[in-house]
């Protein structure tokens, strides 16, 4: 039964321009170069600047009695109220003389070298693949079902879908119709391409095929033992039962070491070699820069590949000449239509503003709390550290320094890192001191570098490691901690 009832409700809502900043703000420099690109290309009141001079309020260092809480917050709520239109609130009195930098973002000075990445051209894994295909003297039909298959290929090089899938596909999109004897007479063709090991369906194949391909070339014992390990015992050797393989196979542990070395010489991921790849090209541009000058801290932003942007001043003028005198229907939808331009580039340039400075603040905070660590570089002088430590130093939200934090890399004077990597819990110490769990990670890597390979320590024996230096975990956390180091069990790290 429908009736109607009157009813209070309060809302928290978001305005689109915090909505944009919040969208900003998570985005790393390389994003954000193409995020500016878009947004000129959508609104043409937003132009870029040339040779502009950088304001001096726009100058950020580290300064050791910084107060943030001075500091604008980047969640400050905009007036969005829909006022009377007035012309004087987009043009002063003499156009002329109406500062560039207060419609403009700069982000570089005139001493600032810029660089551009160097990006590599040339062929793809799938395009290097399929020209080795145009050599072989095959018809138009088994051409384009090689080409297909190589489609398929990851990556790494390998076969994930079976043949029965791919024939289905051939019939039903290319109206081939094939059967798995054919697709596997195609499949051994792309399997004898390079890199050694394409085609592979699973990483049993893929070494079977590099081993093989060496045996026909460079033929000798180890080779021959490593093929019978390989398709033989393969299970024994990946869960390294080395036993096993010796009683079974009746070999000597020298000869399996021999057979063992020639294995590791192999690519588990051939389509990986591939210097090609457009994926291999990853370049880390980090957002902040920290730098050590004469003992202390120096913060600076890496705003090299930032453009300058402004309102354009065209626009101005044509808003001007369209609130002057008459107006009719279509003058008053231009005069709507060039408000709404000026106002968005407005926004925009206003978020990429308060971008910075949320990204300084923030960054500069945590260069604060983790002072030691800057200095010195030692992970063991790392502090516990959370979201809500820098959200109370910078008098934000939580969620603000969480975006802050996210894909965003710190250049340190030892390395380039991700910045979210500095946030970790605390734990105590047997005397009542806490200490990161980062800290932690660092003892327990550095004794598993430093065990011995033929007879590896166990979680067990690492939690009574630690223990001993005063760090009382559970062993299951010591396995929680190797499994987060991407450390294998003990089994798995033993070698003869």
């Amino acid at each position: 039964m429908l009736n109607q009832r009157l009813q209070q409700k309060l809302i928290q809502k978001l305005s689109p321009q915090q909505i944009l900043l919040m969208k900003l703000l998570q985005i790393p420099s390389m994003a954000l170069e193409q995020r500016i690109k878009q947004e000129i290309e959508e609104n043409p009141a937003l132009e870029l600047e040339e040779g502009q001079e950088e304001p001096p309020q726009e100058e950020m260092s580290f300064d050791e009695d910084s107060d943030f809480d001075n500091e604008q917050d980047d969640e400050e709520e905009y007036d969005t109220k829909d006022d009377e239109f007035s012309i004087d609130d987009y043009l002063s009195e003499d156009d002329d003389d109406y500062p560039d930098y207060k419609t403009s973002v700069n982000n570089t000075s005139a001493d600032d070298e810029r660089y551009e990445v160097p990006f590599t051209s040339g062929l793809s894994f799938q395009e290097l693949l399929i020209q080795q295909l145009g050599y072989r003297r095959l018809d138009e039909r088994k051409y384009k079902i090689g080409t297909y298959i190589i489609g398929n290929l990851d990556d790494s090089g390998y076969l994930s879908r079976t043949l029965e899938a791919i024939t289905d596909d051939l019939l039903f999109g290319l109206n081939i119709k094939t059967n798995k004897r054919e697709l596997n007479e195609i499949l051994a063709i792309i399997q004898s391409f390079d890199p050694p090991g394409v085609g592979a369906r699973n990483l049993q194949e893929c070494l079977l095929i590099q081993l093989k391909r060496i045996d026909e070339e460079n033929p000798s014992p180890a080779i021959e033992l490593a093929i019978l390990l390989i398709d033989r015992y393969f299970d024994e050797f990946a869960k390294k039962h080395y036993d096993k393989i010796i009683k079974k196979a009746e070999i000597t542990e020298d000869q399996l070491r021999d057979a063992m070395n020639e294995i590791l010489k192999l690519n588990p991921k051939p389509g990986n070699s591939v210097a090609e790849t457009a994926k291999d090209n990853h370049y880390i541009i980090p957002d902040f820069i920290i730098q050590i000058n004469d003992g202390k801290l120096e913060l600076s932003l890496s705003s090299r590949n930032m453009p300058e942007l402004r309102v354009s001043k065209l626009y101005n003028e044509m808003l001007e000449t369209l609130s002057e005198g008459k107006k009719g229907r279509a003058e008053k939808e231009a005069l709507v239509f060039i408000k709404q331009k000026i106002d968005s580039a407005r926004w925009f340039i206003d978020a990429i503003h308060q971008r910075q400075n949320t990204l300084y603040n923030t960054m500069l905070a945590i260069m604060k709390y983790q002072e030691a660590y800057f200095l010195t570089g030692d992970e063991t002088r790392l502090r516990p550290m959370i979201l809500k430590d820098i959200a109370e130093m910078v008098k934000m939200d939580i969620s603000t320094v969480s975006r802050v934090a996210n894909s965003k890399y710190v250049q340190t004077p030892f390395g380039t890192f991700l910045l979210k990597s500095f946030f970790s819990e605390s734990m105590q110490t047997e005397e009542g001191e806490e200490v990161s769990t980062r800290e932690i990670k660092k003892i327990l890597s550095d004794c598993i570098e430093a065990e011995s390979k033929d007879k590896p320590l166990t979680d067990e024996q690492l939690m009574n490691i630690l223990k001993e230096k005063g760090y009382n975990i559970a062993r299951r956390t010591v396995a929680k901690y190797r499994e987060q180091l991407n450390i294998p069990v003990a089994r798995l790290r033993k070698e003869l």
